[in-house]
């Protein structure tokens, strides 16, 4: 188990979470993606340290767990936001301006997609379909749908979430 330790010496308490999962699914045969994405809930993300480690303790290759991760795009090597912004890219939301909206996002946040912003309380994702065509354009933050957006609708939807 990972032996991330405090200024006080105590053990941190994800890393007893993180080899709790791990204990729980060693030996157990295709038990990867259940470990990624519990571990994901933990940390948020993925961090390079704690797949090296999940690669060493489940004998996994560290390329087999990246081929894994990157291959399903609900896995993120990046930290997320506090809020999650996802824009939908799919064929109705492109067509009618996902993709400005996707930019607008950008300029206010400062960030490109896959990023986090410095204070964490926003990241920034597109996806192919959020399957709420009806209402394109679409976007997610974290639970809460908003559609039929224009370009002008950003600052009201992040100053709905700024002080939260």
């Amino acid at each position: 188990m990972s032996e991330n330790r405090c200024c006080c010496g105590c053990t941190d308490e994800n890393s007893l979470k993180l080899g709790k999962i791990i204990d729980k699914y060693k030996g157990t045969r295709g038990a990867l993606i259940p470990v990624l994405h519990e571990v994901q809930e933990v940390y948020g993300y993925l961090p390079e340290d704690i797949l090296k480690e999940i690669s060493e303790k489940l004998n996994v290759s560290l390329a087999e767990i990246y081929g894994v991760v990157t291959f399903y795009t609900q896995f993120s090597l990046n930290p997320k936001g506090r809020f999650k912004i996802n824009i939908c890219m799919g064929t109705a939301c492109y067509v009618k301006g996902s993709g400005d909206i996707l930019d607008k996002f950008k300029q206010k946040l400062g960030i490109d997609v896959g990023q986090c912003t410095e204070d964490g309380k926003f990241s920034l994702d597109a996806c192919r379909c959020i399957g709420a065509c009806g209402l394109a354009p679409v976007i997610m933050v974290n639970d809460d749908v908003h559609g039929r957006l224009v370009p002008d609708d950003v600052d009201a939807i992040l100053e709905k979430y700024k002080d939260l």
